[in-house]
C-alpha cells in the first residue's frame, strides 16, 4: 500500500496530538494502542543505524514515562537486552510494545554470563543492558562488564536516563557543584565506619543509597562520625578551655582534628528523598540529629536517597612565628616544659605540631635541651 508524504504527515501528527492528550489526562494508564503506532515504526526503521556493541540504557526509577525516545529505539533495535530482573523489565518492555527477547543479567550470574555475552558482542550483536531501575553500572550490575567491553575494544555506548542520586541532588536544596557519590555502604560495621568518617572530612555534599530498614541504623552512625551524639559533651569542655580539655581526657593530634569536625558539623543539614518520581515522593529536610528522632519510630517505605552537606571549611589567619615564640615563652616561663608548651599552642592552631616544634626548638632547644616530639 502506498502512502504519500502529506498523508503520512498528516497521520503523524494526529498520532502524536492523540500522544499528547493521553500524556495531559492520563499521565501513567496509556492504553496499548496510544502508544504502539509510531514507537514500533520508528524503532524498526532505525535498527540498522545502530553499531555492534555494548548499550548502557537508562530506564525510569519510578515513572514510566521517564524514558528517552533514543532508548526506545535502542531497546528496540537491540539483539538481545541484558536484564536485572526479566519479570520486571518485560513490563517495561510490554508498555512500549518492544519485542527484543531478554537475558537475565545480575550480580548473582553476572561472572558465568560474561564470556556468553562477549561472544555475542564480538560476533557484532547489539546488545543492551539494563537494571530495574536508572542508569546500568551505577550501584547497579553493569560495572564489571562495561571494564570487560573497554579491555577488548568493544565499543560501550551510554543511553543517558534517569538516575537517582542526580534528582534527588538537583532537588535537595544542598550544594551541587561538589558532590561524592558512596551508594550503598559496606555491610561491616568496621568498613562502615571508616568511609562515613572519610565523608564526614569532605566538604562536598555526600549522597548514599540507604535501604528502608537500615535507615534508623544509619543514622545512628552518622550521627556520632558526623557530630550530632557528641557536640554536647564537647561543648563542655570547650567551656574547661581547649588545651586543658584536650591534655585532661588525653586526646591524640588526630583526635583534635576530630574535636574541629564534630563542633563545625553539629548541625548538618541532611536530606532524605524518597521514592523519586512516584506518587508518594517526598523530600524530608533538617539535620542528622532531627533526622534519627524522626525515624526512630517509624520506618519509611520505598527507595532512600540520603544527602549530607558537606564539612564546613572555615579559613583560619595562622599565627606569626613571632605569635608563637610569644606564646611558648609565656608558657616557659610559667613552669610548662617545652614540650608541653608544644602541646598546647599545637591545640590552638590548625598548624602541625611538627612545625611549632622546630619553631620552638631554634628558639629555645640551646637553653632548655632537646625536647620529645610525643
Amino acid at each position: 500500500m502506498m502512502v504519500s508524504s502529506s498523508n503520512a504527515g498528516a497521520a503523524a501528527s494526529v498520532i502524536f496530538t492523540g500522544l499528547k492528550q493521553a500524556v495531559r489526562t492520563r499521565p501513567m494508564m496509556f492504553k496499548q494502542s496510544q502508544i504502539s503506532t509510531t514507537p514500533s515504526c520508528e524503532l524498526n526503521q532505525s535498527k540498522q543505524v545502530l553499531k555492534p556493541g555494548l548499550y548502557l540504557v537508562g530506564t525510569p526509577i519510578g515513572n514510566l514515562e521517564d524514558i528517552t525516545l533514543r532508548a526506545l529505539r535502542v531497546l528496540g533495535s537491540a539483539n538481545v537486552i541484558l536484564s536485572e530482573d526479566t519479570r520486571h523489565s518485560a513490563k517495561l518492555l510490554h508498555h512500549y510494545n518492544i519485542k527484543t527477547p531478554l537475558l537475565s543479567y545480575h550480580k548473582f550470574n553476572e561472572s558465568h554470563r560474561e564470556q556468553t555475552v562477549l561472544n555475542r558482542l564480538q560476533s557484532g550483536d547489539i546488545v543492551a543492558l539494563i537494571t530495574d531501575a536508572g542508569t546500568p553500572g551505577i550501584s547497579d550490575p553493569g560495572m564489571e562488564l562495561a571494564k570487560l567491553c573497554v579491555g577488548k575494544g568493544i565499543s560501550v555506548i551510554p543511553i543517558p536516563g534517569p538516575c537517582a542520586l542526580v534528582a534527588a541532588l538537583s532537588a535537595s536544596g544542598l550544594p551541587t557543584n561538589e558532590f561524592t557519590f558512596v551508594g550503598f555502604l559496606p555491610k561491616h560495621a568496621s568498613s562502615r565506619n571508616n568511609r562515613l568518617v572519610v565523608s564526614a572530612n569532605e566538604a562536598a555534599t555526600q549522597i548514599f543509597f540507604v535501604p528502608p530498614h537500615k535507615l534508623c541504623q544509619f543514622l545512628q552512625d552518622t550521627s556520632s562520625i558526623f557530630g550530632e551524639s557528641r557536640y554536647f559533651f564537647l561543648s563542655f569542655l570547650s567551656l574547661l578551655g581547649k588545651p586543658l580539655a584536650l591534655i585532661y581526657i588525653g586526646l591524640s593530634s588526630f583526635e583534635t582534628e576530630l574535636y574541629n569536625i564534630h563542633v563545625l558539623s553539629s548541625c548538618r543539614r541532611c536530606v532524605i528523598a524518597r521514592e523519586i518520581t512516584k506518587m508518594h515522593e517526598e523530600f524530608w529536610h533538617g539535620t542528622i540529629g532531627e533526622a534519627r528522632e524522626v525515624y526512630s519510630t517509624q520506618q519509611p517505605k520505598g527507595e532512600i536517597t540520603l544527602l549530607i552537606e558537606g564539612k564546613t571549611i572555615t579559613m583560619e589567619e595562622l599565627p606569626s612565628v613571632s605569635q608563637l615564640e610569644s606564646e611558648l615563652a609565656d608558657l616557659v616561663s610559667g613552669g610548662h616544659s617545652l614540650s608541653m608548651a608544644v602541646k598546647l599552642v599545637a591545640a590552638e592552631t590548625s598548624m602541625k605540631r611538627k612545625e611549632i616544634y622546630s619553631i620552638a626548638l631554634r628558639k629555645f632547644g640551646k637553653k632548655l635541651g632537646s625536647v620529645d616530639d610525643d
